[in-house]
């Protein structure tokens, strides 16, 4: 198993310091999250689908590409601006690690979709499979390098709901009341996955298990732990810490942090 303890003092700090804004930001959260950002869809306007986005481009921010170290698979630095690497795997959460047994797990995907549906435990291993090895980017400034994840693609979910053509976007929910947002294009790569296993285990609790998402060409706050829910959306809505200041492209070669 992982060892959870910090690799020098000002790492301890570092991390103590943001467990306790996420705690202090989760309090209101909890109270104010279903009033707050969540929309009924037929309150949500329909929007020309965003044909740069659609086609595949990015939403970078400006300026030239930063990091350091050999390039990656992806052609970027290894390691981004900013960054420094772990060998551990830190754990960041809203204060609440939900207990979500396999057996009472479920994922709802909907909104502007021809099929909606619900999986259950067995339904989401019965999908096609995949193993890969991505790295692990946190806003906080480590990243765990290599890691081995089996899990099923975000596009399998996506093509199995059949997205509307004025879809833009994906509004993502968690069972920890987390939420956080992506272009629909973005959800489309290779490597953007819902993973249940890591390093030959079972994805532990306290990093989202039973299943997470993953976003390695992004900061890792993107990828919600606890996955519950997929809305497909023609607009974009914005996530919990997107609402708080964060980057809502969120670009770690660009240091792209806070809006």
């Amino acid at each position: 198993m992982e060892s959870k303890q910090p690799e020098s003092p000002e790492d301890g700090f570092n991390q103590a310091l943001i467990r306790g804004k996420m705690r202090i930001a989760a309090k209101g959260h909890e109270k104010n999250h279903e009033q707050g950002h969540e929309k009924d869809l037929e309150k949500i306007p329909e929007k020309e689908p965003d044909k740069h986005l659609m086609a595949g481009g990015r939403a970078a921010a400006a300026g030239e590409v930063q990091g350091t170290g050999p390039a990656n698979r992806h052609g970027m630095p290894q390691l981004p601006p900013g960054q420094h690497e772990v060998k551990n795997w830190p754990v960041l959460d809203l204060g609440v690690q939900p207990a979500v047994p396999r057996d009472m797990w479920s994922l709802i995907v909907k909104g502007y979709v021809e099929q909606p549906y619900v999986l259950e435990w067995k339904d989401f291993l019965a999908l096609p499979q995949v193993e890969d090895v991505s790295d692990f980017h946190c806003v906080t400034s480590w990243s765990r390098m290599d890691n081995h994840w089996t899990g099923v693609r975000f596009r399998t979910l996506a093509e199995k709901a059949v997205l509307k053509a004025n879809v833009t976007h994906v509004h993502i929910k968690a069972y920890d009341g987390y939420s956080t947002n992506l272009p629909v294009a973005e959800c489309m790569d290779d490597d953007v996955l819902l993973v249940h296993t890591w390093e030959g285990i079972d994805l532990p609790r306290e990093h989202g298990g039973p299943v997470r998402m993953i976003t390695p060409r992004k900061y890792a706050w993107k990828g919600a732990k606890w996955i519950k829910e997929i809305l497909f959306v023609p607009q974009d809505m914005l996530g919990f810490w997107e609402l708080r200041g964060y980057s809502n492209s969120a670009e770690p070669w660009f240091n792209d942090r806070y809006s």
